[in-house]
């Protein structure tokens, strides 16, 4: 073979090998910009971590901000953040956390330590209506604060520029997994008296690992943050989130490799289905009772009408993993019994028993659910049985998802649902909910024994701590407050062979800093030819 036709062999060869190896999504020129694409379905979002509710909000928060601790990618546990270190007393009340020198904001300010004590105490605010407030509770001072009963709290101390100290009313096992969450974050202290809605603004300065510097109603174009403790970790330099309806154009754009991860698609439409990634989530789906006035106060009432139902069907096996408890399984977490058959004897005896004969002199329910066929489905099924079982009045009102989570904070309904993703993978984010003082206690359920054992559990360890927040299940499940449907899982579009640093978890929060593109290695061989 002369050298000529050699040199012909060897550049189709590398030619046959750079296609087989930029072939599909990472051909794009985006990826060789670092630019990586997110999509997701149009919302009213906001960026101020006062208000931010959903999981859509609180994984783009993990771009702007970032909290004295972080969640580790993978497992959720977690990591050093903005605290570069720190150390707990004997009793394990007293945490001294002491911040990174380096640690600024996207404007070079430092991030200080009175920043978060500001930026808490803003959440705290009794006018500010935070919905997730209730979580700083474990903080000494910081639930009568919320209440409006004293105007400080002692718990929430600034020593110096770089060093917080937090004070706890009892020691508490979870409190390092509740900073991660996104209510601990700090804010610029420009926003803490700031009266405009700067969390829709189309500039935010935080101190996460990207910026905002674009922001419309289509689109969020995110920069990396060079001013960023650790930008040097921080591989891409630019995310693109779009906000798109139509899943089958979603679709094609991933089949072109114009979009890189989606958790909205036309499965028919996909080119390869081997990119979809399915995993649990530490999540229920459930139906709850309004329980702030009679007769769904009586858990007699609440009990007989879902002794009524035909739980097989309704946790059909369409379900993936359908239950009757509202907890998702945890090891060493106790058996508990939620309502499972059917029992209609049982169910119009109590209804006797609490004054209401085969249901006489039950007033109209009002069932309020999100517009989606499994909600209306199941929705449609209750009020068919309780027409039929007691000739029960029931009006079903559907709303959009935003309009939704605006309408179950009214009191002018008797049943609502919700899918609920656990904020930190530990039961407590399932059951601190339903205390009598908590935000998001929707249900308006008030029950002393159940307060009574979600704060005598924060005290404990181990095996004492579950039985008592299991003690707490029950009395949610038995008095039918809450009716649980299924474990819901996760369901993302992403190619994983070229995507490092995104990991099917189980609360489904992908935090922005780790995701790069794969490094593409060619063969053994290769080089020496």
């Amino acid at each position: 073979m002369n050298v000529k036709t050699l040199l012909i062999l060897l550049s189709w060869i590398f030619f046959l090998i750079s296609s087989a190896f930029t072939e599909g999504p990472e051909a794009n020129s985006q990826n060789d910009e670092k630019e990586f694409v997110i999509v997701y379905s149009p919302k009213r979002i906001t960026l101020d971590p006062l208000h931010i509710y959903t999981t859509m909000e609180s994984e783009l928060s993990t771009a702007l901000y970032e909290g004295l601790l972080s969640y580790h990618p993978f497992t959720l546990e977690p990591l050093p953040g903005v605290a570069a270190r720190w150390e707990v007393n004997e009793d394990g009340r007293i945490y001294r956390f002491y911040l990174r020198e380096e640690a600024l904001y996207s404007n070079g300010d430092p991030v200080r330590a009175q920043d978060f004590k500001g930026s808490w105490l803003r959440i705290l605010d009794p006018e500010a209506g935070a919905e997730y407030s209730f979580l700083f509770d474990v903080i000494k001072g910081a639930k009568a604060y919320r209440l409006g009963k004293n105007d400080e709290v002692e718990g929430i101390r600034v020593i110096s520029d770089k060093t917080l100290e937090v004070e706890l009313e009892k020691p508490a096992g979870h409190f390092l997994k509740l900073l991660s969450h996104l209510s601990f974050v700090p804010i610029h202290p420009h926003y803490l008296s700031a009266e405009e809605d700067w969390g829709a603004s189309e500039k935010v300065v935080g101190n996460g690992p990207y910026y905002i510097t674009e922001r419309s109603d289509r689109e969020l174009s995110l920069k990396k943050n060079e001013l960023y403790w650790d930008a040097r970790h921080v591989e891409l330099e630019k995310i693109i989130i779009r906000f798109m309806e139509d899943p089958e154009s979603i679709s094609r754009e991933f089949n072109e490799g114009r979009i890189d991860w989606t958790n909205n698609w036309d499965t028919a439409s996909l080119k390869d289905t081997s990119k979809i990634v399915f995993n649990p989530l530490f999540a229920t789906s459930y139906f709850y009772f309004v329980c702030s006035r009679p007769p769904w106060n009586d858990e007699r009432v609440r009990r007989a009408l879902a002794l009524m139902l035909p739980w097989q069907e309704i946790r059909s096996s369409r379900l993936i993993f359908a239950t009757h408890r509202l907890i998702p399984p945890i090891p060493n977490y106790p058996e508990v019994q939620g309502i499972q058959e059917t029992d209609l004897d049982q169910a119009l005896s109590l209804l006797k028993e609490a004054g209401f004969p085969e249901g006489r002199g039950l007033p109209p329910l009002i069932l309020k659910v999100p517009q989606d066929s499994e909600s209306e489905l199941k929705a449609q099924l209750m009020a068919d049985t309780w027409k039929e079982k007691i000739s029960l009045p029931v009006s079903i009102r559907v709303y959009p998802y935003e309009t939704y989570l605006e309408e179950v904070k009214k009191d002018d309904y008797t049943l609502g649902t919700v899918n609920w993703i656990g904020d930190y993978a530990d039961p407590l984010t399932f059951l601190q909910m339903w205390t009598g003082e908590s935000n998001l206690n929707d249900a308006r359920f008030m029950d002393p024994e159940f307060d009574r054992l979600i704060d005598a559990s924060l005290s404990e360890d181990n095996s004492a701590r579950y039985e008592k927040l299991g003690a707490a299940e029950k009395i949610l499940l038995f008095g039918a407050v809450v009716l649980p449907i299924s474990h819901t899982p996760a369901f993302n579009l992403i190619d994983l062979e070229i995507i490092d640093g995104w990991f099917p978890n189980i609360l489904n929060i992908h935090p922005f800093k780790y995701f790069r593109f794969r490094k593409l290695k060619l063969p053994p061989g290769i080089a020496g030819l």
